[in-house]
Order: structure tokens, then C-alpha cells, then sequence
């Protein structure tokens, strides 16, 4: 089933949002998502807004609409503003807390922009924001350069495709781990235990946890293979990324909160896993633990 995204577009209607020299915040944000919205409905996500017009919604409004669409995630762009003019310049992403997949797509947005030209001022956490304290899916709020910057304006109109196809492709990257998952899920669904089992291994690679191995140091992150399994071990996969930098991000951050995770490279995709169980109840255990974290998860084998 496709991913459903909400798409905001900050401020509008008697809310102009940030003003300078006339140049009004909310139309563009509107133009921005806009944009966005079509490139991601391009590539087969379901697209919703908040506003295609310029109509006022206050925060709240915005956030309860996402929850009863029940859409997958939430994306709200604005662009920043700061006291004094031309003083700060770049992008920054915002989101309730620092964790799970809101995070990795909040760092994967700011990274898209600033091979763009933005200077990445970092993700932050904002918790008392209505739009990300309130909705009930991950939500990311980005900042789109600053408006009262000569030089992010200049970058935001000269290069307007290319930053949304950037939010895009950040958004993009963070979704498609799932989307091969269940496509290597599909492709066993009738298989013979033991064809089910090599074609698992060719698919999402078998691992072995090595997070407690002896003598393991902070540079031992690649998972185990081995060729032949006398029984099947089960996993918690929490990622599935292009480009290895993702996944040592993501590797990292689960390091640090103590879960036993590892890199397994197969397929052209750097996969993050989790634990090594021969039974698929300690499984399914570690999983609900990682849903509870906030990250999206799916038991291999």
C-alpha cells in the first residue's frame, strides 16, 4: 500500500507568516509544497494538504486534519526569519523529539538542501509546537532558508526545482526502505521453507549480531554472514538505505541507546538490524520495544 503524506504549507490567508521587503512567507511556502507534492505523487505517494490556496488554518486545525485523514506522515514548510536582517542564512528542520524515523528524514531533508547551496543549521527539537506535538504520525517541520536573507532568497529563486526535488528526494530516501522490505516479503510469501530461507538470504542478507561479541570495539559494525544456518535466526530490520552514510547514521544512534545492532550491505542496500533470536517471540519482543521508540521495523530472517 502507498505511503500517504500530509504536506503543509505554512501560514496563509490573514496570516502572512515572516514578511520582508513585501515578500511574503506563505506564498512561498504554498508554491514550495506545491511543488513537493507533485514530485512525490510522481513517484507513487499519496499526496494530501493542509491548504492549495491562501485560506487561513490555525496550527491546531492543521494537526487534527492530519489525524483524521490518518496519513503516514506529516511535512510542514515554512521559511525561517530571524530579528536582525541578512544576518543568518540556511536551513534547519524541526521535529517534536530526537528520535526515530522523523529524525532520519528531517536529517535526510537538511542534507538534500544543503548539497543544494543552504548551509545546514541542523535538526532541532521543538516539542511545543502544535503541528508536531499534536499529530499523531511523525511530523517534520522545515525551514526553507531564511527570509530576510538576501542570500537564501537568492538560492530559493534561482534554484527553486532543485530544493524541491531535495525535500522530496530526503523524504524519498527515508521511505524506501520499506517499500524494498515488503517487496523482498512478497517475493518469499509462497515459497518452500527451505527455497523461502536461501531466497531471505538473498534478499535481505542472513546476520549475526555482534553487538556483544568479544572484544568487539565501536568500529566492529558490519554484520556477520555466514554461508550455512543449522537454524533459523530471526531479526528486526529498522532500515534499508542507498547510501551507506544513512545507515551509519542510523547505526549510531541505535548504538547509543544499547540496542544490539549491525550493517548488513547486500543487494546495493546498507540494511540496519537488530538482534540475532532463534526464537521469533524474542523477535517480535524487540520489535515492539523499537515501535514504542518511534522507528519502523520488520522481523527478517
Amino acid at each position: 500500500m502507498p505511503y500517504s503524506i500530509m504536506l503543509d504549507a505554512g501560514h496563509g490567508g490573514s496570516d502572512p507568516g515572516a514578511v520582508y521587503e513585501g515578500r511574503q512567507e506563505k506564498d512561498d511556502n504554498l508554491r514550495l509544497v506545491l511543488a513537493v507534492g507533485e514530485i512525490l505523487q510522481n513517484h507513487g505517494i499519496n499526496v494530501e494538504y493542509t491548504r492549495t490556496t491562501d485560506i487561513y488554518q490555525s496550527p491546531y486545525e492543521k494537526a487534527m486534519e492530519a489525524n483524521k485523514a490518518g496519513v503516514d506522515f506529516f511535512i510542514s514548510i515554512h521559511r525561517n526569519s530571524f530579528p536582525t536582517d541578512n544576518t543568518v542564512s540556511g536551513v534547519e528542520s524541526l521535529i517534536y523529539d530526537m528520535s526515530g524515523i522523523k529524525y532520519e528524514m528531517a536529517q535526510n531533508i537538511n542534507e538534500q538542501l544543503e548539497a543544494v547551496g543552504f548551509v545546514n543549521l541542523g535538526v532541532k527539537e521543538r516539542p511545543n509546537l502544535v503541528v508536531l506535538r499534536r499529530t499523531q504520525m511523525p511530523a517534520v517541520l522545515v525551514e526553507a532558508g531564511f527570509i530576510n536573507s538576501n542570500t537564501d532568497n537568492e538560492l530559493f529563486d534561482d534554484n527553486f526545482s532543485d530544493i524541491a526535488e531535495a525535500i522530496a528526494a530526503g523524504i524519498l530516501d527515508t521511505l524506501e526502505m520499506e517499500g524494498v522490505v515488503a517487496s523482498a516479503m512478497e517475493n518469499v510469501e509462497s515459497v518452500p521453507e527451505m527455497s523461502r530461507q536461501r531466497t531471505m538470504e538473498e534478499n535481505t542478507g542472513e546476520v549475526r549480531d555482534i553487538a556483544n561479541r568479544p572484544g568487539r570495539t565501536d568500529t566492529d559494525e558490519e554484520c556477520e554472514t555466514e554461508d550455512h544456518l543449522e537454524k533459523m535466526q530471526y531479526h528486526v530490520q529498522v532500515g534499508a538505505f542507498r547510501m551507506e552514510m544513512y545507515a551509519h547514521r542510523l547505526l549510531e544512534e541505535l548504538l547509543e541507546q544499547d540496542y544490539p545492532a549491525c550493517i548488513s550491505h547486500s543487494g546495493g542496500f546498507y540494511r540496519v538490524q537488530v538482534g540475532n533470536f532463534d526464537q521469533l517471540d524474542d523477535a517480535v519482543a524487540m520489535e515492539h520495544r523499537l515501535k514504542r521508540a518511534g522507528y519502523p521495523t520488520v522481523i527478517v530472517a
